[in-house]
């Protein structure tokens, strides 16, 4: 395949909380849905959750991509979305796993990522990940 046929890749990461008064298992459940889903249209990424706060790493199509970023606009699990950095990309960083959950200790890691903007979020985001303990 040639490089004019590779299809092209786009990149999300995107900080949110989750909403009040929910289950414990919410997020796992989020997680199963989001892999069959997100398999289905060649989405891979990373889903981190610190207890309080969602920080999720997208790639894949970018038709696809901004499709589900619309869907996780409007769940009512998710309070606050905002997309801290969104760019094309040239190779998908998840090729192991297609949606990696990971659940941090403590809340300073994410808020740290909520703060940032931009290359700068997605920087501190991806310097992070060796410390994720991450299930694919």
């Amino acid at each position: 395949m040639t490089e004019q046929e590779t299809p092209p890749l786009h990149e999300i990461l995107y900080c949110s909380t989750l909403a009040q008064g929910l289950p414990p298992d919410t997020v796992g459940l989020i997680a199963s849905r989001a892999r069959a889903h997100n398999a289905l249209h060649g989405i891979t990424g990373l889903l981190v959750f610190d207890g309080l706060r969602f920080c999720q790493h997208l790639e894949g199509p970018p038709e696809a991509v901004g499709a589900l970023m619309q869907r996780i606009g409007k769940d009512p699990r998710h309070v606050g979305v905002r997309v801290v950095h969104e760019a094309p990309l040239e190779a998908r960083r998840y090729s192991g796993f297609g949606m990696g959950l990971a659940e941090c200790e403590g809340p300073d890691l994410m808020a740290g990522v909520h703060a940032l903007d931009g290359e700068v979020a997605l920087r501190h985001f991806l310097a992070l990940l060796p410390s994720f303990d991450i299930n694919g």
